[in-house]
């Protein structure tokens, strides 16, 4: 089954694509008439309905673009946490490198920043196949560490990116759901299609601890250890909580949130994404 990486939105990008584009161009797609206005050419003027109307009419269609797409790694320390090996970073890395493969194969261009603490790495995007190699081998280098930078990330790419853009963020966003909430409303408002993958391990969500543990915090030194079964039940009320918050802010802005539980079939997760996108653009158009 051949699957394509396709924005919801009109994206601008340099060269013709796949995505629609905000602006009119010369594609075979039509879109509506105009009337005449001098200085135009008249090579789309549409004769037939000159012949009904006796009125000067162009045709405009839909311009076609490339699509520019921007990998939001979350490195943090909290994402090497898991039961697979590599925990929920290499179940990122796995998802994040299809994509990049994806959009590479259609022709579009493909950006990684990664969010390791106060460090940042980042890719910009490109087209060619030497550029998705490059890509691959950062992601394949990065490394969990530290707190996450993530906020501070994707502020910093929503002032500097201003033209539209496909944006993919990959966390557990184990942080203050404020300021999350923030930065994905601040590249909302400039108008970049923003989907969101919070990654979580089964033992996250079900805590199925039975008898006494160590909890480290992974992204700082502190740790304590308790009695799971006494405090099972607030954790997991603190937990829906937060999942919930999380979903209603990304309704209310318009971002793509998709929650995955990291013993899903990663393809099977993507494949889910990209025909739900498919769709979406064919009932728009």
């Amino acid at each position: 089954m051949h699957l394509t990486l396709m924005a919801r939105s009109p994206m601008e990008g340099s060269v013709t694509g796949l995505h629609k584009s905000p602006h009119r161009g010369s594609s075979v797609e039509f879109a509506e008439y105009r009337n005449y206005v001098p200085g135009d050419d008249i090579r789309r003027l549409d004769w037939r309905v000159f012949a009904r109307s006796d009125r000067f009419f162009l045709k405009e269609y839909e311009a076609e673009t490339n699509l520019r797409c921007y990998y939001v790694l979350d490195a943090s320390g909290s994402m090497k946490f898991g039961q697979n090996p590599g925990g929920k970073l290499a179940y990122a890395k796995r998802m994040i490198a299809t994509l990049a493969y994806i959009a590479a194969h259609q022709g579009d261009a493909s950006g990684l920043i990664c969010a390791t603490g106060k460090t940042v790495v980042e890719i910009p995007p490109r087209r060619n196949p030497a550029h998705l190699k490059i890509l691959l081998e950062t992601l394949d280098k990065v490394e969990p560490r530290g707190e996450t930078g993530l906020i501070t990330a994707l502020h910093d790419l929503a002032e500097r990116v201003r033209r539209r853009a496909l944006v993919v963020v990959v966390s557990d966003f184990f942080c203050d759901l404020e300021p999350l909430l923030n930065c994905f409303q601040h590249l909302r408002f400039q108008k970049h299609d923003l989907a969101v993958f919070q990654l979580l391990d089964r033992a996250e969500l079900e805590f199925q601890f039975d008898r006494p543990v160590r909890f480290v915090d992974l992204e700082s030194s502190m740790s304590v250890v308790t009695e799971p079964s006494m405090i099972r039940d607030e954790y997991l009320r603190q937990l829906r909580m937060f999942l919930e918050s999380l979903r209603r802010g990304c309704n209310e802005f318009g971002v793509d949130y998709r929650q995955v539980v990291t013993d899903q079939d990663y393809e099977r997760v993507l494949a889910d994404f990209l025909v739900a996108r498919v769709n979406l653009a064919a009932s728009a158009s």
